[in-house]
């Protein structure tokens, strides 16, 4: 998307922010690109950041952590010590992970850890520290903070056992059963870790000696998911064999050029031929007009065609499920009749801007809707059926809504603009709000040059549950993007349970749900559980947990225990049931040697941009960063002798790093790029899994060598040399850059940016939003420069990470030219 001039700024009224919860409940919102500032929720879910490598990297010439996706910083020999080494490129298959940190498969855990571990090491659930500290001034200290990043719904290899029966629970506080509780063999009883309560298990767990508790998986593994019996219909196809997924509607803008639709055409064409068999679709434009296509037609394209000024009267709706058209059909039975629909779609035809072109979006989501509530004639069956799992609305949008229900004029200068654009949005909150009552997510993803006056579609797609995305055009990113959002769901109807030993307090809770009401789930006698209401169970998004303390810890460990309840892609009701124990610590300093430094970045970087709402919030943001360093500093460092200074902390050296990464960046930056564009990127930020909220907080910087091996050094280094190529993966975006010496040798420049792409295509196999990959060269000769993080300080303006797509290779060049003649003036 390109940039958009400057608009006036507006004041509107705040949609629901169901990404922070807070006991009580807190609002908030962030600020948007090319449009009057309005507050947005931030509802996003993103897919498993990049693999890690399959052996370590090279070490950098300082001393740094080669695997940034692991929470432990490791101190590496010198450039020199080591420049025979080599690396492969990654394979596509990721390894073990425990916490955040890259094992191999072989030493994965195979038995229950021992009452002396002092954390359960899980690919779910990743701690700020992995030991509590016993006193609650220095634990609540809101600087540095305890908390915790969780993903419920995420998908691991070999995952959880599974198992077929209801799960025993605390009478008390409804705690669910794990490998930490005490047992008593010889009555069957356990006592809940969470209020220390017995609890029979009605002589189930009678055994003779503790080894025989090995047959209950739930005694011995800290995950453990439970498929409920109960509520299988009769005849049901057993879990393995039936996936059941909701049907798909494509919505597709009828206002667009030949060359946005020739992209558009090809990324639609190779969509549903990605998809499997099974899966239905159904296919709606809209203009001026809403048509939906029947797919009853066979090899002909026939379409019928609604006015899109208004909302379809329900008559009319009637009228339209009822007859003998097909507007749902499974890919089996219609793929040859989509691609002919695809292959008719005409560009364009009038001489109108396109800011100016009438698009009656609203109106065509609330005739999927409509489609997707009733029933949906089966082609291959001739036969009513309701669909399973959560149902999908992709919109191809290349403009505003400026037609029809919840649409804005043409014109920001238009004199009523203001109070229709707040109109607009209250339109498409209840429209998101509606989707999501039917478990429908609307997932709007944006390409082209026209400005989409992004925080009225940002509502629709937020309140539904779904993500709003901008790409430059509808090429490979749009077509890569549209296929992961159709399969990113892993379950609906999620209820996400969060309980701590006595104690220990929720303080917030930053994610894709919003806090659930006290009648929507099942209740104890003492129940403290802070309970959230999940739009959508996906494997791509985590929940960000702050905990605190009520008083000084007496206890040697403290126990988390995190429950999601959902109804999966089998449409089988399962529960995923995660514990875990840490060990408290008197000692600060055994404290800050467990702290998990990118966690802790993480779940940081995620309470400041929340804050973020406008630009002028991103300023304040970062002085709040600059404070937050030196209280760290203070509370946790040691006092320079003989002054009034305090040295940072040893064990949290890598902190400032990354959040001197997070100030300059674009989440909080304001040096490249449209407020807008970094809207949608905080949005994104603050419902990422950690891998990719890592890698958005702190770019990954790799440099290819001879004979096909890569090299990491840190972001902050200028590792851009003439005869090197350099790998830049900032999550969303992958930058390749060539020198200008590799350049002029051709066979040398074309093995090192296949090198290049292959390791960004690995980095960004299961990642969403697909990032960009984008290559850039220089063609004049640079020197070798190496220049240290301080040597950034003599050029304020320059922020390689604070780079997009559109300026990356502008700054790039910029800068090299500035050091060039630097050096020259240098040597004169």
């Amino acid at each position: 998307m390109e940039e958009t001039p400057p608009q006036p700024q507006a004041a509107h009224a705040s949609p629901p922010f169901p990404a922070i919860f807070t006991p009580p409940s807190a609002l908030s919102s962030t600020s948007l690109r090319g449009s009057p500032t309005v507050p947005s929720p931030a509802h996003f879910s993103t897919p498993p950041g990049p693999p890690v490598f399959s052996s370590p990297l090279r070490p950098a010439a300082v001393p740094f952590r080669t695997t940034p996706i692991s929470p432990q910083a490791v101190p590496l020999a010198s450039r020199t010590a080591s420049s025979s080494s080599s690396v492969s490129l990654p394979t596509s298959s990721a390894p073990h992970t425990m916490n955040g940190a890259a094992t191999p498969h072989s030493h994965a855990p195979s038995v229950a850890p021992s009452l002396e571990d002092s954390s359960i090491d899980s690919p779910y659930v990743l701690f700020s520290a992995r030991k509590v500290l016993k006193q609650k001034k220095l634990l609540n200290a809101p600087s540095l903070g305890f908390g915790a990043l969780v993903s419920p719904g995420r998908e691991v290899s070999p995952g959880p056992e599974a198992l077929e029966r209801d799960p025993r629970r605390c009478l008390n506080c409804g705690a669910y059963v794990n490998l930490y509780c005490d047992v008593l063999i010889g009555s069957g009883q356990w006592q809940c870790v969470i209020c220390k309560k017995l609890n029979s298990s009605e002589g189930e767990f009678v055994v003779s000696s503790k080894q025989d508790l090995v047959q209950w998986p739930e005694l011995m593994s800290s995950t453990v998911d439970y498929v409920h019996p109960g509520n299988r219909r009769p005849g049901l196809i057993p879990v393995p064999v039936l996936r059941v997924s909701g049907p798909i509607f494509i919505l597709i803008d009828e206002c667009l050029d030949e060359a946005h639709l020739q992209h558009l055409q090809g990324s639609l064409h190779a969509f549903v031929d990605s998809l499997p068999p099974t899966a239905r679709i159904g296919i709606i434009s809209y203009g001026r007009t809403v048509s939906v296509y029947d797919f009853s037609e066979g090899a002909a394209v026939s379409a019928d065609v609604l006015p899109g000024s208004k909302s379809l009267a329900q008559e009319s709706l009637k009228v339209l499920i009822y007859g003998t058209g097909v507007y749902l059909s499974p890919i089996h039975a219609s793929l040859p009749v989509a691609h002919t629909i695809f292959s008719s779609l005409r560009p364009y035809q009038f001489s109108v801007a396109e800011v100016s072109r009438d698009r009656c979006l609203g109106a065509a989501v609330e005739v999927a809707l409509g489609i997707i509530q009733g029933p949906s004639v089966e082609l291959s069956r001739g036969i009513i059926k309701r669909s399973g799992g959560n149902c999908r609305i992709l919109v191809c949008a290349g403009g505003p809504n400026t037609f029809g229900p919840g649409s804005t004029p043409h014109s920001v200068q238009h004199p009523n603009y203001a109070y229709l654009e707040k109109t607009a949005m209250k339109y498409m909150e209840n429209l998101g709000h509606e989707a999501r009552r039917h478990s429908t997510i609307v997932d709007i993803l944006c390409a082209g040059t026209c400005p989409v006056r992004v925080p009225v579609l940002q509502s629709l797609a937020k309140c539904s549950g779904g993500v709003l995305l901008l790409h430059d055009d509808f090429g490979e990113a749009f077509g890569v993007n549209l296929q992961r959002a159709s399969t990113k769901a892993a379950g609906s109807h999620g209820l996400f349970e969060i309980r701590c030993s006595d104690g220990m307090l929720v303080t917030q809770v930053i994610g894709p749900g919003e806090e659930a009401s006290p009648d929507s789930h099942e209740t104890f006698k003492h129940d403290t559980s802070f309970c959230i209401q999940m739009h959508s169970v996906e494997g791509t998004q985590s929940f960000s947990v702050s905990l605190e303390t009520k008083a000084d810890i007496r206890n040697d460990f403290i126990c988390f225990q995190f429950a999601v309840r959902y109804s999966n892609m089998y449409q089988t009701e399962s529960t995923r049931v995660i514990t875990s124990r840490l060990q408290t610590v008197d000692s600060l300093s055994a404290y800050l040697s467990s702290v998990q430094e990118d966690v802790a970045s993480v779940i940081i970087g995620k309470r400041t941009v929340l804050r973020a709402r406008t630009a002028s919030d991103a300023l304040d943001m970062r002085l709040t960063i600059d404070e937050r360093i030196k209280d760290i500093a203070l509370k946790f460092g040691t006092q320079v002798p003989k002054s009034k200074l305090y040295r940072f902390p040893k064990e949290l050296s890598s902190l400032p790093e990354c959040l001197f990464h997070l100030r300059r960046g674009p989440l909080l930056g304001s040096i490249i790029g449209h407020e807008d564009e970094r809207s949608v990127l905080r949005s994104l930020f603050l419902n990422a899994s950690f891998d990719l909220s890592l890698r958005m907080l702190a770019p990954r910087c790799i440099m290819h060598r001879e004979g096909g091996t890569f090299e990491e050094l840190p972001a902050y280094d200028l590792t851009m040399q003439s005869n090197c190529a350099v790998v830049l993966d900032h999550g969303t975006d992958i930058f390749i850059w060539l020198g200008a010496e590799l350049a002029t040798q051709e066979g040398q420049t074309a093995a090192a940016l296949a090198a290049c792409r292959t390791l960004a295509e690995e980095l960004s196999e299961l990642r969403f939003p697909a990032p960009r990959i984008l290559s850039f060269r220089v063609s004049f000769p640079v020197p070798n420069l190496d220049f240290d993080f301080q040597d950034l300080n003599c050029f304020p303006s320059f922020s390689l990470i604070n780079s997009s797509a559109h300026h990356f290779a502008i700054i790039i060049v910029s800068y090299l030219i500035i050091a060039h003649v630097l050096l020259d003036f240098k040597s004169v």
